[in-house]
């Protein structure tokens, strides 16, 4: 089949049955604003329609992954409506029939690093950066302190959390944040051959057993994620640190917290 193409301002979509091919493009950091995040939605409920898609790719332009949600977009102006759009991202990657498989390298960070954990499989750079450094912003990442320690277990999810801790991509896999670790240079032929490995499959036993693994922690992860939301709108937003925070990196200056 031949490759086709869609036209975004922030992203890439290539389409050859039976991959797609998602690349946040945003260079050089591919912060995920809320012009991004329409465009996700947008291609990924694109690709929801197409039986014959049973793989997305999802990857950074250049030499980063994402480095993360727009602090600009966490104003008390913007913050309900980019949790929305960006957790309908979310919501619709973790839903979608198709398996996803993250491929990362750079900077993995904050809400990329959220993009990433919640697709099927992840591979990545050994030395990729992965972290949630929204503590430092007198934030807290939402789907992660939701969904994390399933992956790595309460005390490595509260530590990356809550301490803001950034790790290597060869420490993201050995802790189950990845799938596998490889070298840098190695990482594109990972992906195809996972890919290839994928292709020989019957797309509907593939969406079946998805929709099976994902069974019982789906309960889970929509009310988590739902109480994270209400927490992260209603009480955390209304503090001064919060705002102070974000009010710090957007003027490149320390904050300055009160603990109100």
């Amino acid at each position: 089949m031949a490759t086709q193409t869609a036209q975004f301002a922030r992203i890439s979509l290539a389409l050859s049955s039976p991959t797609a091919r998602l690349v946040l493009n945003n260079p050089p950091l591919n912060v995920i604003d809320i012009p991004m995040m329409e465009e996700l939605a947008q291609a990924l409920s694109g690709i929801e329609t197409r039986s014959n898609i049973s793989t997305i790719v999802i990857s950074g332009a250049g030499k980063n992954f994402s480095a993360g949600v727009d602090v600009a977009a966490h104003t008390p102006d913007k913050v309900e409506s980019m949790l929305t759009k960006f957790h309908s991202v979310i919501r619709a990657l973790i839903a979608t029939k198709t398996i996803t498989i993250a491929a990362v390298r750079g900077n993995c960070l904050g809400g990329g690093a959220e993009l990433a954990m919640v697709c099927d499989l992840v591979y990545t750079s050994e030395t990729a950066n992965w972290g949630f450094p929204e503590i430092r912003l007198g934030c807290y990442p939402p789907v992660a302190a939701t969904a994390l320690a399933a992956l790595v277990g309460h005390k490595r999810a509260a530590e990356l959390v809550l301490t803001g801790l950034q790790i290597d991509g060869k420490w993201a896999a050995q802790i189950g944040l990845a799938t596998r670790a490889v070298p840098e240079i190695n990482l594109d032929s990972e992906i195809e051959l996972v890919v290839g490995r994928i292709s020989e499959l019957s797309p509907s036993a593939l969406a079946m057993s998805k929709k099976a693994c994902y069974a019982w922690d789906s309960i889970h992860f929509d009310k988590g994620l739902a109480r994270a939301e209400k927490l992260y709108l209603d009480e955390l937003m209304r503090t001064a640190d919060a705002q102070e925070g974000i009010s710090a990196f957007l003027q490149k200056r320390q904050p300055r917290w009160t603990g109100k």
